[in-house]
């Protein structure tokens, strides 16, 4: 799991975007945001807390890398 794991950097970078997202619809208003748009600040804020990106896990067990390929 070490190696899904972000920098500290990545998780600045998805808490502001988390924020952001969260200030555009609190400004739009909650109830004329559609319920999709808060799935991805919602995982933004959980990879900020948990280091882990859910993105990044999914896109690497959708598309292994070749030295990943070779050893399964």
């Amino acid at each position: 799991m070490r190696k899904f794991m972000i920098s500290s950097a990545m998780r600045f970078f998805f808490f502001f975007t988390g924020s952001v997202i969260w200030l555009g619809i609190w400004l739009t208003g909650f109830s004329a945001a559609h319920w999709l748009l808060y799935l991805p600040p919602s995982f933004f804020y959980f990879a900020a807390v948990s280091g882990i990106c859910p993105g990044m896990l999914l896109s690497r067990l959708a598309f292994p890398g070749k030295a990943q390929a070779e050893r399964t």
